[in-house]
């Protein structure tokens, strides 16, 4: 009996243990077994993301192998969008819009932000992001924070960094990035 309460603790020690290693997000446990879309959809903060990766058809593609790293812009990231932007972006007439703005929220590689602040300090201050979606963004950094310009000169700040995911990792940003237009 002593050793199954041993065992249990240990058990309850470890998990805890493996909590602490991942930020919590929109409310939930972040899990590093998990993949990006099987964590996103636990978070609160994230359920339009959630939805436009849904109506894109991203589903499978962000619970792939990867390595990803995403810019996971939050709910009040996709308010700022003038009115009625995301409800349009939803409708199926315009999914490709859709593909093309999520899409430019991934980078084909896994990018912690301490690797980020070293590209960004190797090119002298801006560092240039080429994602998925084929947009070319510029990160940089102020203090510990990192910030993503994207292609219509909007700046995204990192409210949350380093969300480690089985399939890549997930920066959270306040900030919906746009494509050059």
């Amino acid at each position: 009996m002593k050793s199954l309460k041993l065992a249990t603790a240990i058990l309850a020690l470890s998990t805890g243990m493996a909590l602490a290693e991942n930020p919590m997000v929109g409310g939930a446990a972040m899990y590093e077994d998990k993949n990006i879309v099987e964590n996103a959809v636990n978070s609160k903060d994230h359920t339009t993301l959630v939805a436009a990766v849904q109506a894109a058809g991203l589903v499978e593609t962000l619970s792939g192998k990867g390595p990803f790293t995403v810019f996971a812009p939050t709910n009040e990231a996709f308010a700022k969008l003038p009115a009625g932007t995301v409800e349009n972006l939803l409708k199926p007439e315009n999914k490709d819009q859709l593909v093309k703005i999520l899409t430019c929220h991934v980078v084909a590689a896994d990018a912690m932000s301490d690797a980020i602040m070293k590209m960004v300090d190797d090119d002298k201050g801006a560092h240039p992001v080429k994602t998925v979606g084929g947009c070319e963004f510029t990160a940089m950094y102020e203090g510990d924070k990192i910030m993503i310009k994207d292609g219509m000169g909007n700046v995204a700040n990192v409210t949350i960094a380093d969300v480690k995911q089985s399939n890549g990792v997930i920066h959270v940003i306040d900030t919906v990035l746009l494509p050059a237009m």
